[in-house]
């Protein structure tokens, strides 16, 4: 069965919807072409007899195909022609140059009208593809709940492509009766095969978390599915094959939640966490606290999808998370930013310095802001990699019912 395709409202031009344009809110598209309306005949009027500019009024109605609608560029192609016949009849010192010169104008008209209502049809099909991806992007990476499974959480997702808006990143939160498990990962690549991926990662996640008691069978099932995965791309002849993925899974036995909702029992809120970490491959997470930052100590472990090459059980590392220590997970897209002269980004010495420097709030959504601004900082803005940053910590009070507080950041 065919998705139907996802609609744009229509009730503004899509140039406007866009923003071309625009200042203080008002579409000043129009301006340009205007200007060349007027200054054509201007330079004209000033130019000797045996240099006739008046045709460039052409230019009107092919600047405004660029940056107007089709109704717009049609009145510019018209007061073209309108502008030419005058001025081509008016100046007594300047020679005709009749009716050669008024069929190119004419036809550029015609010519920018066309191209136009081709560039506004490609806006249009740009406008539904990202209402698609967007679609995507939430199903994929769902919007999650103020203080879920008894954490206080934040996130920021940055694709590296604007246009795309959506790559190989995923997170995901899951209460269950056996306690509150989160997971991060990257999956190697780029493109909609990593994106296939990264669903088949969450949808095994978001089942094997509720049900699987201990958190290496939860790491055991993400592995299982991913080789799967793996196997059925090689048998359809994908060149995606070879895919892998990094990932860290986070187990909060002591957040334990009813099998009807997704709050704990929230006895003992801001006190010190058990949390059983299984890696595969993925950046250590960091502990940040007002104190300073240190690293989650973790086993080696190798990527999903590579347990073939090194058959060996997941390896959990218990650790204890003080009440006021926020845990950092980011992707590679932030460990391997790199500035203009191809430094990457020193993540825990950034955090360091700016713990030093003065008070910094550490919850989850001030910390992932402020790694962002960094992020965006040392490379000028621009990204290689899709980057997520994500941080949790125990919930420091109940939890709140409202649509306020938590979730995404960015």
């Amino acid at each position: 069965m065919r998705m139907p395709m996802p609609r744009v409202p229509r009730e503004t031009d899509p140039v406007e919807r866009q923003q071309v344009l625009r200042v203080r809110g008002r579409n000043i598209a129009w301006l340009p072409p205007l200007v060349v309306l007027l200054t054509v005949p201007v330079l004209d009027w000033v130019t000797g007899g045996d240099f006739r500019v008046i045709s460039w009024l052409v230019l009107a109605p092919g600047t405004a195909a660029a940056v107007c609608g089709v109704r717009t560029t049609a009145v510019f192609a018209g007061l073209a022609m309108f502008t030419y016949v005058v001025g081509d009849n008016s100046w007594s010192h300047q020679d005709r140059t009749g009716l050669p010169d008024f069929i190119l104008v004419a036809l550029g008209g015609i010519l920018s009208v066309l191209a136009c209502a081709v560039r506004l049809r490609g806006q249009e099909r740009m406008l539904h593809m990202r209402a698609v991806v967007d679609t995507t992007r939430r199903i994929l990476l769902r919007q999650l709940p103020p203080d879920v499974g008894g954490l206080d959480h934040a996130e920021i997702y940055l694709a590296a492509d604007s246009e795309a808006r959506v790559g190989g990143d995923f997170y995901d939160i899951q209460p269950s009766p056996h306690g509150t498990r989160v997971v991060i990962g990257d999956v190697q690549g780029k493109g909609l095969t990593a994106v296939e991926a990264a669903s088949v990662l969450l949808g095994t996640f978001r089942e094997a978390a509720y049900y699987e008691p201990a958190p290496a069978t939860v790491a055991e099932r993400l592995e299982t599915r991913m080789v799967r995965h793996l196997r059925y791309a090689a048998h359809v002849g994908r060149d995606d094959a070879e895919r892998f993925a990094t990932a860290v899974l986070l187990d909060f036995p002591e957040l334990r939640s009813e099998r009807t909702d997704w709050g704990p029992d929230l006895t003992g809120l801001g006190s010190a966490l058990t949390v059983d970490v299984v890696n595969f491959g993925h950046e250590p997470p960091l502990l940040v606290s007002p104190g300073g930052v240190r690293p989650l100590p973790l086993r080696d472990g190798l990527p999903l999808g590579l347990s073939e090459l090194a058959p060996q059980a997941p390896r959990t590392t218990t650790v204890r998370v003080a009440a006021d220590e926020t845990l950092l997970l980011v992707t590679d897209g932030v460990t391997e930013a790199r500035d203009g002269d191809g430094a990457f980004f020193p993540l825990r010495a950034y955090l360091t310095r700016a713990l030093a420097d003065g008070p910094c709030a550490t919850d989850p959504e001030s910390l992932v802001r402020l790694v962002r601004d960094g992020v965006l900082a040392h490379t000028g803005g621009g990204l290689d990699d899709d980057t997520t940053i994500f941080a949790v910590r125990r919930a420091s009070e109940p939890m709140r019912t409202g649509a306020g507080g938590g979730g995404a950041v960015g």
